[in-house]
């Protein structure tokens, strides 16, 4: 389902611990990190997405969870054309997505990777709240930059992601150090 523009609807996920540490997701078979998320179907919301997809992918029950905040808006990214499968070429752009700030109430050992047959991540790990950004695919980098700031009014104790660069030894224009 896209819109009239060439966008498909989608939510993304970021799940903090009680130490505002982020939730990072390792694509299966790949070396590639990123946050939950994915489409929104046909009259579904995209509360309703969120948690649909937060099962599918993580493998956590609303009961697990505590929404903090979401998005004002769609945030939108481009894909670029060789990552754009032949039949959709000419009538998809990208994504549009709401973002959902979630806080981890459950424990640790309630996440499960393998809650579907069809698992998004084989790894997952805690990471500073702006680390590590760099490492998404750079067509995504400033979406995930743009929700990660928009959504820390929801949070106490959460540095400027300047003041994190500054203290990790990055410029706030360069790609982070680790």
């Amino acid at each position: 389902m896209l819109d009239r523009d060439g966008y498909r609807p989608n939510v993304g996920i970021i799940l903090i611990n009680g130490k505002n540490e982020v939730f990072w997701g390792k694509r299966v078979r790949e070396h590639s990190w990123q946050f939950p998320q994915g489409g929104i179907k046909p009259g579904e919301s995209p509360e309703a997405a969120m948690y649909r997809e937060l099962l599918e992918e993580v493998g956590l029950l609303p009961q697990h969870v505590k929404i903090l905040g979401r998005t004002r808006d769609w945030m939108r990214y481009d894909v670029p054309i060789n990552w754009v499968r032949r039949e959709w070429r000419g009538s998809y752009k990208g994504q549009k997505q709401i973002w959902f700030l979630l806080k981890l109430v459950g424990r640790e050992c309630d996440v499960c990777l393998r809650a579907t047959n069809h698992p998004e991540f084989d790894g997952w790990r805690w990471n500073d709240y702006w680390a590590p950004v760099d490492a998404v695919i750079d067509f995504k980098r400033d979406v995930y930059i743009r929700a990660l700031t928009e959504l820390t009014r929801f949070l106490k104790g959460v540095e400027s992601r300047d003041d994190y660069l500054l203290r990790v030894g990055a410029k706030p224009d360069e790609p982070e150090a680790y």
